[in-house]
């Protein structure tokens, strides 16, 4: 089906329709005829989940977990729908995060103060609560059994206090979120990625992103499966990279922290950063595609270092 891509070792990344094509992958873990999901897009993402499962041979009953790497609605706004749908699953959350599941109103007020009431409601529709009898509270440490499978969980904080990554044992890879950044597949050069940051409101904290980085690289993965999107593998060099263009955010962002219309000049900065980016990486699409694609992450993150900035007192 169009919009599944197997990796193997039961992985497969079920593109979620989020925005548009290969925005925003719900990746499915598959062992001994039984499934874990690994974010849920929006409400409408659910309908591409289920041709996935019928593609593979599962059932909705098949559904054990649905592992929520955090709360931003392009993660978890369709888990009530999930839930509704599956069942046999359990909800797997930080704990930071349990509560807004359970009752989603402040997270829907959350979102909306981001994009505005009316887009936030086009994006996400209603969010559906989740039973708190079904939810995991899963700090870190805690493993999941998948049909004799252990999937791990790593609190990664640094894009937000209520990010969890988890590690799947068998195949020595991570589920990352955002914790590990952004790669789109449609900047890839000859099969080789970009990667960037995300530092979307309203937790950005430099320091713990890099420390959460430098735990997941010391587990030397074979590969990372980001949610924004699907598999990276060279994980040493993404990560190098990852490193640097924090770094490179917390710059920009200090460079106008006193500014009149800092926003726009942070703004203006990260698009020069991303232009040097598609230089060194050699990208082939046009400029204008690439400004297209990147678009909303370059505002989300203007907004995020804004956020970060004012939460130093500055």
């Amino acid at each position: 089906m169009q919009g599944l891509k197997a990796f193997g070792n039961g992985i497969y990344a079920v593109d979620s329709g989020y925005t548009g094509p290969d925005v925003a992958a719900i990746h499915l873990i598959e062992e001994g005829g039984r499934a874990a999901l690994v974010d849920t897009g929006n409400n409408d993402s659910l309908r591409h989940v289920l041709e996935a499962l019928a593609a593979t041979g599962l059932s909705a009953g098949a559904v054990d977990y649905v592992l929520l790497t955090h709360i931003h609605l392009d993660h978890a706004g369709g888990a009530g729908a999930f839930m509704q749908a599956f069942p046999n699953a359990k909800l797997v959350v930080h704990p930071r995060g349990a509560r807004h599941m359970a009752e989603p109103s402040k997270l829907f007020a959350g979102v909306s103060a981001v994009y505005g009431p009316e887009r936030a409601r086009e994006l996400y529709g209603e969010l559906i609560p989740v039973p708190a009898e079904r939810i995991i509270e899963a700090g870190d440490g805690y493993e999941l059994d998948l049909a004799g499978r252990t999937i791990r969980v790593f609190d990664t904080p640094g894009h937000a206090r209520h990010h969890v990554c988890y590690f799947d044992t068998r195949s020595r890879s991570f589920f990352t979120g955002d914790t590990f950044g952004l790669s789109y597949r449609s900047l890839d050069v000859e099969g080789r990625p970009s990667i960037f940051p995300t530092t979307t409101p309203v937790q950005f904290e430099p320091e713990a992103m890099h420390a959460s980085i430098r735990r997941m690289e010391a587990e030397q993965p074979v590969a990372m499966y980001l949610t924004h999107y699907a598999q990276v593998t060279d994980v040493p060099r993404l990560a190098a990279d990852l490193h640097r263009l924090i770094d490179a955010h917390v710059a920009i962002a200090e460079r106008h922290a006193a500014a009149e219309g800092r926003k726009a000049l942070i703004e203006a900065d990260l698009w020069t950063l991303l232009g040097a980016e598609a230089t060194r990486n050699g990208w082939t699409v046009p400029e204008a595609e690439w400004r297209r694609i990147l678009a909303l992450d370059v505002e989300l993150n203007a907004q995020g270092l804004e956020v970060w900035l004012d939460g130093r007192g500055v």
